[in-house]
């Protein structure tokens, strides 16, 4: 695993041992951050990392320009991989690591009415987050013209709309899929 690009490029970051984390691959990695610098989507983000891992997609985005990542992470052998990886590259600075569930940690963010323009989500395939965190998400956290993405098995689809967000694009990468959601515009009076 490594940076693709940016001020960080080419740094190796490190993946926790054994099976709990599966780091997103290099190749979609390389197709998410494409489409998100693509569509300028990185400058000064303000970016929540879920169920981080390693941390590899929000070093990534503090490698090509966002602002702040908020890393939420819970496996102990994963905490340690992150906190590696943000020494090394040295993104401790503009980062903040949330070392809890995700759901307690999502309940903390808005107690301090925190807003961000980027979310990535990679949750384990297997957990049943995906409803309930998107929708948590794009309710209290997202910024009006946020943008979150979820990672999931392709053989999963996830649904075209949950709560306030509203997929916009659907890639698939071999058994990968990336959902893009928004959210939802407004219903004119």
């Amino acid at each position: 695993m490594r940076v693709i690009a940016g001020k960080c490029r080419g740094m190796r970051l490190v993946a926790p041992r054994g099976f709990t984390t599966r780091p997103t691959s290099d190749r979609v990695k390389e197709a998410l951050f494409s489409i998100l610098s693509s569509a300028d989507r990185l400058q000064t983000a303000r970016v929540l990392d879920l169920c981080a891992g390693s941390g590899a997609l929000g070093i990534e985005a503090l490698s090509r320009g966002a602002e702040i990542a908020v890393f939420i992470e819970k496996d102990r052998a994963a905490l340690e991989a992150l906190r590696k990886n943000l020494a090394q590259t040295g993104l401790k600075r503009c980062s903040q690591i949330m070392a809890m569930d995700c759901q307690q940690a999502l309940k903390h963010l808005i107690q301090q009415q925190m807003r961000f323009s980027l979310v990535l989500f990679d949750p384990p395939y297997q957990a049943d987050l995906y409803t309930s965190v998107i929708s948590t998400v794009g309710s209290s956290l997202m910024a009006p013209d946020g943008l979150l993405v979820a990672e999931a098995a392709e053989r999963l689809p996830l649904p075209e709309q949950i709560g306030p967000c509203v997929r916009t694009d659907h890639r698939l990468y071999g058994d990968t899929a990336l959902a893009f959601y928004t959210l939802e515009a407004p219903h004119a009076p």
